[in-house]
């Protein structure tokens, strides 16, 4: 019972935590975008949920083993960070002109599929296997759009930000991505756990098709500019 309240703590903690290093973000860079301010702390939560995810990985012989067991208190640490975070997103998400509905049902499931997890203290390694493989290329999806607010849409940093996001991407989710999701279906787990493996895998598949297009067309247009004396003055 006592860890359950430490559990609730932390979120509660992390939420504090995400906003208040928002604002600071937010004073920092005071005539910049909300968006872009947002964007810098979503970098700072990939990257800090692929370092405590790895660092939770018990054989890394196996990163997802034992699967459809107990979570371990550290698995649990790590999806609390990440829920945090997800709440605090959601709020700022409320307050973000570009607001859809899109984001804030990705964000609600999201909580919910990880509280779930937490409540029931189940299937942590493939919980944190799933944070692992998401994460891993947000920092360079959020690195591209924050190189545009910069200044330098259109460049061969930006274009290299690009490539490097659908290559680190299309590794994670079409190769790390099926093997969780076999996994997932062969093991024990509840049927929750299962459709939510399934159902990762799938918005991957479609996000995957988006990303190959998007490279297909930054590529097309950079040649174009190559191509045009004093466009990439």
């Amino acid at each position: 019972m006592g860890e359950e309240y430490d559990i609730v703590n932390l979120i509660v903690l992390g939420v504090i935590s995400w906003t208040t290093v928002f604002l600071l973000v937010r004073k920092i860079f005071s005539d910049r975008s909300f968006e872009l301010c947002n964007r810098i702390i979503s970098t700072i939560h990939g990257i800090l949920a692929v370092i405590l995810a790895s660092l939770s990985v018990e054989d890394w012989s196996c990163p997802v083993c034992p699967l459809a067991s107990a979570s371990t208190p550290k698995q649990r640490q790590v999806l609390a960070v990440t829920v945090a975070y997800l709440i605090y997103d959601l709020i700022c998400c409320l307050f973000d002109v570009k607001f859809t509905l899109d984001n804030t049902v990705h964000h609600l499931v999201s909580i919910v599929g990880l509280a779930a997890g937490l409540a029931f203290q189940l299937c942590g390694s493939e919980q944190v296997a799933a944070l692992f493989i998401t994460e891993i290329s947000s920092p360079f999806l959020h690195a591209r759009e924050l190189l545009k607010e910069f200044g330098y849409r259109d460049t061969d940093l930006n274009l290299a930000a690009d490539v490097l996001f659908a290559v680190i991407f299309s590794v994670a989710r079409m190769v790390g991505g099926p093997y969780l999701t076999f996994v997932t279906l062969t093991a024990n787990n509840p049927l929750l756990i299962k459709a939510m493996a399934v159902g990762l895998q799938l918005v991957s598949v479609f996000w995957f098709y988006k990303i190959v297009k998007m490279v297909k067309y930054k590529l097309t247009k950079r040649r174009k500019l190559v191509g045009m004396p004093g466009k990439l003055d």
